[in-house]
């Protein structure tokens, strides 16, 4: 049992000492921070003049409302009134003195035409501000020759009250439907991308150690399976403290931004109703989605014998955390659907699914239990079955990139 705590404790600080586990952790706590001051960094670095545009009124009435409109939108949009050619202005769009010409017309019910030209449509800002701004204007025009009041214009174009109620009791509202949808959408990337991250380096590590032959004098002192487990647990628990070290990073940022975020990634991602059952099934299905993916990555893992071959092995490993990931991404707009029920229950999809559902919807208890129960009993076999091939595969050697060697690996086990 020693040898077992030696073969983690090594696993475990060997990835803590890496340069690359270093820098990952760094790069991702600098994003944090960064997300969390995103704005004031933009404002910052934002110290642009403000948009010139000449414009050419045909209609000599359209400027004036224009300019005041845009003052009431607070546009950073500066309009000059221009009487020079078409062609003048088009040389000082080109040359960047100015940003762009507006002409505009009226068409034959005395409506706004506009025309804007540029030297590139990539910079949609200046045009949608402009646009949105005239439509104001026409829709006041037409008021005034239909004979509409204020009021009138205001109910003609107001939207319609649409308002769900379910029947279900219990059911959550459209807001918290909303709310929760985002809660889920940002913690199901947490947990694709952290366990197919720690599932790559498990794989890594046992492939690293075989290809190095430090694996040889391993085995002749502890047994395959420990070493196995070991690493596997090792790994994650080096996982663990590099999400606890970002983790930690996040919350005192947004504790000290708090107040700028309310109304921003707090409200608009629902964190700020945040469940703790919530919290508790994300971490519980992370977990066990970690345990089931690394356990079938240190078996691939121990089939190759040169680093080069690993990511060919795990590939079809990949594809099953991607297509569990994918078919979440379709439940957010319908969690409710038979297809992401049934598959809540298949095993390499239970770690997404299934919490995309818990998430979104108010399920009876023993659902998400069954889930966790069905994924226990498939890392129990995938471990036994695992540890049956990675007892042989740590001593197959040469070109290894068939799925054929699982075999092989299981009969040097048998002959064992």
């Amino acid at each position: 049992m020693n040898n077992f705590f030696l073969i983690l404790g090594h696993s475990y600080f060997s990835k803590l000492k890496a340069k690359s586990f270093i820098i990952s952790t760094i790069i991702i706590a600098a994003a944090i921070i960064l997300l969390a001051n995103f704005e004031s960094v933009i404002s910052s670095l934002d110290r642009d003049e403000p948009s010139k545009v000449a414009v050419l009124d045909e209609t000599g009435k359209l400027y004036d409302p224009l300019v005041q409109q845009l003052g009431m939108m607070e546009s950073e949009i500066k309009l000059e009134s221009s009487s020079q050619s078409t062609r003048e202005i088009e040389k000082k769009i080109e040359s960047e003195e100015i940003k762009g010409l507006l002409v505009l017309s009226e068409s034959p019910e005395g409506l706004p035409l506009a025309l804007y030209k540029s030297n590139s449509l990539s910079e949609s800002n200046v045009s949608r501000e402009l646009q949105v701004a005239l439509q104001t204007i026409k829709s006041s025009l037409a008021a005034n020759k239909l004979e509409l009041s204020d009021e009138e214009l205001a109910l003609l174009s107001g939207r319609v009250t649409f308002e769900k109620l379910a029947l279900v009791e219990g059911a959550k509202s459209e807001e918290e439907l909303s709310q929760a949808r985002g809660v889920v959408y940002v913690l199901l990337f947490f947990i694709y991308f952290s366990v197919i991250a720690y599932a790559n380096m498990t794989a890594m590590e046992v492939a690293t150690e075989k290809s190095s032959r430090v694996m040889e004098i391993l085995i002749s002192s502890v047994s395959p399976v420990k070493q196995m487990f070991a690493k596997i647990i090792g790994i994650g628990l080096a996982g663990l403290t590099q999400l606890a070290v970002i983790l930690a990073v996040g919350y005192f940022t947004m504790i000290r931004k708090k107040d700028e975020l309310v109304d921003g990634f707090f409200e608009g991602f629902g964190f700020e109703s945040l469940s703790a059952s919530v919290v508790m099934y994300a971490i519980i299905f992370f977990l066990l989605g970690y345990f089931l993916y690394a356990t079938l990555a240190a078996l691939l893992g121990s089939l190759v014998s040169r680093i080069e071959d690993v990511q060919q092995m795990i590939l079809p490993m990949t594809f099953l955390i991607m297509i569990g990931f994918f078919i979440s991404m379709f439940g957010l707009g319908n969690p409710e659907s038979s297809f992401i029920t049934v598959s809540s229950y298949i095993p390499f999809f239970t770690p997404m699914v299934m919490f995309l559902r818990v998430g979104m919807l108010n399920l009876p208890v023993y659902e998400p239990v069954i889930g966790i129960v069905i994924l226990l009993a498939t890392i129990v076999l995938l471990g036994v079955f695992g540890a049956r091939v990675y007892r042989g595969g740590v001593l197959l050697y040469g070109k290894s990139n068939s799925y054929k060697d699982i075999k092989k690996a299981i009969d040097i086990t048998s002959n064992k």
